[in-house]
């Protein structure tokens, strides 16, 4: 029987505003018996002072990551095509260091202008994950465009032979993905990831469609015409002046931001001329044919492509037309998702606010072996991703609500903070899941300020599938929960955290409390057989029941399950999404 899932529609109440008050207690689990721990007759209620800034984790210092600037950028380009004699080849960044092991492949496929530093803003932390080989093709290269896909495709099955086990990452940019897509083509079987960043297939759409018919008369142009063409075609390798604007830190005041601008404008002006070195006009014919014959190529091919690929489609591409193109490539390609990002440009790799990594791992796209694990292939967050999951997300309950934790000491005293949670795992806190969940935040926040600990929650299988995401409005709707460390339920799954001595995040009542329905406010819908104890017996992890009140008091349903179920159009809706694809969970979650 499929699990439901239904929509509540609801407002606030302006007559109730009450605090959420989180109150713990404890559970010491051991294969004999399980035993509440004593609490004082008479409880006493001990302020302990809070901080109200939000402070950061050691856990997730980052200060490793050295920044790395537009300059940095075209100063790289121009010394790897200063003697750039050869045949293409690969290159592995210095700066990537140590990284996992058992980590996957990942091959970047540059755009048009062949120099193959297009990752270099997400090298150090890309470098953590994947072992990374960058394609450079030198300038004035001939190599025809089938050629090359011929180089990536004897890499690929030369990589694959020494670790079948092992997944291999195809990143294109631009022409780069056009590259990737006839590889992938080509190759069926192997196991590949596609990352494809504005591919270039949409160019008979772009805005070098003019130019198209006229490349074999470019070699002559004259040289006063030539001299300002370059520039243009640099949109393809990325606007400098777009990636400077990135790289200045949100929130500065207006006078430091120009003065930042102006100070990296001046030092990367001296380096701008690369841009004319990289494309000569000896090369542009050349270049503009291989980039129609990648393009023809690859959308020959689409229809053989059973790869798993992740588009990343920029809002304000002045070049190709990338959101409808990923739009269209959605609808072709077997497993595809698309993440958006509106306000970037064509290069988007290389603009300071775009992290491939922290989208890679949102969009559940990282794994190292035949299939994603997320228990171990699970990254912390960073600092910057933790602040943009609070503050898009869980800042405003924070502020509305001003929520109160309580936690009781093994003396029974109730203090407030988290002093009674213990440090080390394995953990398990269980409680009820309030309306819409919106206790999360508040709990990930002062676990991680607090007690720098991250919270492993147990979640619905619904929030990590990617099939239905074409149904949302945000396609990225459910990655912050990939990103803070969600793990789909299963028994597997919670042995594994609980082996790991983690803190696991629990609500046996699932999904069912948490989109509950009028009248049943504060009611648990708990399975009668909770197997968690047995297993969490096994491991001697102590278990922490909690409660949240207030929460369901804020807020009035207007429309809940059963009457959109009496709607034609949500009705179908709902049952699309239980058509069978998300089975009955009689581990953790208790059917709707």
């Amino acid at each position: 029987m499929a699990t439901t899932i239904g929509v509540n529609l609801f407002i606030t109440t302006p007559s109730t505003h009450r605090k959420k008050i989180l109150v713990a207690g404890k559970f010491k689990v051991n294969s004999i018996s399980v035993q509440q721990s004593t609490e004082s007759k008479q409880k006493r209620f001990e302020k302990q002072s809070v901080t109200k800034e939000t402070t950061i984790p050691k856990a997730f210092d980052e200060s490793e990551i050295e920044p790395v600037s537009v300059k940095d950028y075209l100063e790289r380009a121009k010394e790897m095509i200063r003697s750039d004699g050869g045949p293409p080849r690969w290159f592995s960044p210095l700066e990537c260091g140590a990284r996992w092991d058992h980590s996957p492949l990942l091959l970047f496929l540059p755009g048009i202008d062949g120099v193959g530093l297009g990752l270099i803003m997400n090298h150090q932390r890309l470098g953590k994950m994947f072992d990374i080989w960058c394609l450079h093709i030198p300038v004035m290269d001939r190599t025809p465009f089938e050629d090359l896909v011929r180089l990536v495709e004897r890499t690929v099955k030369s990589e694959s032979s020494r670790s079948p086990n092992r997944p291999i990452y195809l990143v294109g940019e631009s022409y780069g993905g056009c590259l990737a897509l006839a590889v992938a083509a080509r190759n069926p079987s192997a196991d590949l990831m596609l990352v494809l960043v504005n591919p270039a297939t949409s160019l008979s759409k772009s805005q070098l469609r003019p130019l198209l018919p006229f490349y074999p008369v470019l070699e002559a142009m004259p040289e006063q015409l030539h001299v300002g063409f370059p520039y243009i075609l640099g949109l393809v390798a990325g606007d400098p002046f777009r990636m400077m604007m990135a790289t200045i830190e949100k929130g500065l005041p207006l006078q430091q931001a120009v003065g930042e601008l102006s100070e990296n404008f001046a030092a990367t002006l001296p380096s701008l001329s690369v841009v004319s070195d990289i494309f000569p006009r000896e090369s542009l014919p050349w270049k503009l044919q291989m980039l129609k014959s990648a393009a023809s190529f690859a959308n020959s091919r689409i229809h053989a492509i059973k790869a798993e690929t992740l588009i990343l489609a920029s809002g304000k591409d002045q070049l190709l037309p990338s959101l409808d193109e990923a739009e269209r490539l959605y609808h072709l390609l077997p497993t595809c998702q698309i993440r958006k990002f509106n306000d970037s440009g064509h290069a988007l790799l290389m603009e300071g606010g775009v992290d491939l990594v922290t989208t890679i791992k949102g969009a559940g796209f990282y794994r190292r072996t035949r299939k994603i694990d997320y228990v171990s292939d699970f990254m912390l967050p960073t600092p910057s991703e933790f602040k943009q999951v609070y503050d898009s997300w869980y800042r405003w309950v924070d502020i509305a609500l001003s929520p109160v934790m309580l936690s009781t000491l093994d003396d029974g005293k109730i203090v407030r903070g988290l002093a009674g949670i213990p440090q080390k795992g394995p953990v398990v806190l269980v409680g009820y899941h309030m309306l819409l969940g919106l206790e999360l935040g508040s709990l990930f926040n002062r676990f991680l300020c607090e007690k720098d600990i991250l919270l492993r929650g147990i979640a619905h299988p619904l929030l990590f599938g990617k099939n239905w995401e074409r149904s949302l409005l945000d396609y990225s709707s459910f990655d912050l929960y990939r990103i803070m460390g969600g793990v789909p339920v299963s028994p597997s799954n919670f042995y594994r955290l609980l082996s790991q001595n983690s803190h696991v995040l629990l609500y046996p009542g699932g999904v069912r409390e948490a989109l509950h329905r009028k009248g049943e406010e504060y009611k648990l819908f708990w399975p009668l057989q909770s197997e968690f104890v047995r297993m969490a017996a096994r491991f001697g992890a102590t278990i922490i029941p909690f409660g949240v009140i207030g929460e369901d008091d804020i807020l009035d349903i207007i429309l809940d399950y059963d009457d959109l179920m009496k709607i034609p159009y949500v009705k179908s809706l709902i049952e699309e999404l239980n058509d069978g694809r998300v089975r009955r969970l009689r581990f953790l979650y208790t059917p709707c």
